[in-house]
């Protein structure tokens, strides 16, 4: 059975709760459909845009820059301070509704998730059919929009989420990635950031299918493991498991927004010693040992970007994590500005389960005490005085006199 798999993704989530409960307490106008942002305080315009219209972002209004910026390319912008407590209760209800069709969900943040439809494509005449039903159900129950991309993998599904917004569903399946994806611009593919779309320029790679029909050790060659994993997704080469674990089952993890962004490892690696400790601290009181671990990163513009690791044995000491970490952050870190950090573990067991000893953990023979070396010295002089074999298995020899 071919893999079916959804990407949905709200539209400018921000925004669109934010005017659908405006218009719900009875605000006239809707934020959706005029130039409007979410971003910081409406009076001082500090922060960033977190969250952009449709018609704002004809101004060339982009998420992530200063609210500033953003006033004087449209100084009659309206804007509005976010509500994250209000955001994460309409994440909690669309996530809900989406169980309804099945319990094969992974959110992946506050906006967005992966749905593995193929258990339950039957129920429709096609993949499309079934992403137009929930569609339609999500805009009729809480009067927001969402994107739906179709592929095989998570990373096709992404991508075709990001095609023509809002409001859309969007197929790439393999056999369509020549068409619809290797003429975008390199910047588009999913992780590939601005510093590495930088170097890919330098090696004359534009387009995604430049990428994708690059040599696979050059592109490692000048962006290390980062390089390799772009180069997959140029090929269309993704994930296609769905990771759904009850709330539950998730874990212990830790994240932090940083005061300033990180911009060298060192700086991230000072913040995931913290986190280490942290979650390292909470498994212990919790009397558990975990066996997977994954790294979370937000960029500057709050795109999100998270990896994972089968650990070796399970483990709640701190400097196992943060090893394991530092190493995840670096294959996954695109090399551009952090914002925020997290660590997450899984696949948790109790701290008293018996562990399963690897190769690794067999010690090798001790060296013999100054007992033991005394002894063999003695040994070898007999050997030596009485001839070979003197001493045999450690008892004087006596040849039998004639």
């Amino acid at each position: 059975m071919r893999k079916i798999i959804f990407h949905i993704d709200v539209n400018s989530a921000y925004l669109s709760w934010t005017a659908v409960e405006e218009l719900k307490n009875g605000g006239k106008v809707d934020l959706r459909q005029i130039p409007a942002i979410i971003g910081g305080d409406q009076k001082s315009r500090h922060g960033v845009v977190l969250a952009k219209s449709p018609s704002a972002k004809k101004y060339g209004i982009r998420t992530g820059e200063p609210v500033v910026n953003a006033f004087r390319k449209c100084p009659n912008l309206i804007m509005r301070a976010p509500d994250h407590r209000m955001y994460h209760e309409k994440s909690r209800r669309l996530m809900e509704y989406l169980r309804t069709f099945t319990e094969k969900i992974e959110q992946v943040s506050v906006d967005e998730c992966y749905m593995d439809f193929t258990e339950i494509a039957y129920r429709f005449p096609s993949p499309q059919e079934g992403a137009e039903w929930i569609r339609e159900g999500v805009k009729r129950k809480f009067g927001f929009t969402v994107n739906i991309g179709i592929s095989e993998n998570k990373l096709l599904a992404k991508m075709a989420s990001d095609f023509e917004k809002p409001d859309k569903t969007h197929t790439l399946f393999p056999d369509e990635i020549r068409q619809k994806m290797w003429p975008l611009p390199v910047s588009e593919l999913y992780m590939a950031g601005r510093s590495s779309v930088e170097i890919l320029k330098k090696l004359e790679i534009n387009t995604i299918g430049d990428l994708a029909g690059a040599e696979e050790a050059l592109i490692e060659l000048h962006l290390k493991s980062h390089g390799r994993m772009l180069w997959e997704f140029a090929n269309g080469i993704g994930d296609d498991q769905v990771q759904s674990v009850p709330d539950e089952a998730k874990g212990i993890g830790n994240s932090t927004t940083l005061a300033e962004d990180a911009v060298t490892y060192e700086e991230a690696e000072k913040v995931l010693k913290n986190l280490a400790e942290s979650v390292g601290t909470r498994l212990k009181k919790a009397g558990k040992k975990a066996g997977m671990l994954s790294v979370e990163i937000r960029y500057f513009d709050f795109r999100n970007a998270s990896h994972q690791m089968q650990l070796e044995k399970p483990s709640a000491q701190p400097e196992v994590l943060l090893e394991k970490a530092g190493k995840l952050f670096q294959e996954l870190w695109s090399g551009e500005p952090v914002r925020l950090l997290g660590i997450r573990t899984s696949k948790l067991v109790e701290e008293s389960a018996p562990e399963q000893l690897t190769l690794f953990d067999l010690k090798p023979p001790e060296e013999p005490d100054e007992k033991h070396k005394k002894l063999k010295a003695a040994l070898e002089e007999l050997n030596s005085r009485f001839g070979k074999d003197t001493v045999i298995k450690g008892t004087l020899y006596r040849p039998k006199k004639k």
